[in-house]
């Protein structure tokens, strides 16, 4: 049985993770219907998309069952979308200073965080 603060951790983390996986898929729309949008941005669009919809399909699978696959698969998904993002922000070399370090960490923190959601989900 969960403590009260850990039931309210519990949730927000949930909630979090449900939030960054619409702003994802909102994201990925958003792109893939700009015709300005380059074909790089288009592709790292999907990448951003896929992220968010399996995201939120293994917080469903978590909840509903509490695989033991859930974990690992959310953390496959996370690093390799983390992955991508470093290399296309060491492509462009930093080139955005502050902001060019700065997304990553903050993406890897969000990621960190989603991945922390599904663990503590199956393990409740």
């Amino acid at each position: 049985i969960m403590k009260k603060p850990e039931t309210g951790l519990l949730y927000g983390h949930i909630a979090f993770s449900v939030l960054t996986s619409f702003l994802c898929v909102f994201y990925a729309v958003s792109v893939t219907l700009n015709d300005i949008a380059s074909d790089w941005q288009k592709t790292f669009a999907y990448v951003v998309g896929g992220y968010g919809l399996m995201n939120v399909y293994i917080l469903s699978a978590a909840w509903n069952a509490r695989p033991s696959w859930a974990p690992k698969a959310d953390l496959l998904i996370g690093g390799c979308f983390f992955a991508i993002l470093v290399f296309d922000t060491l492509n462009d070399g930093f080139s955005r200073g502050l902001a060019g370090t700065a997304v990553p960490a903050f993406v890897g923190l969000a990621l960190w965080i989603n991945w922390n959601a599904v663990k503590k989900v199956c393990e409740r």
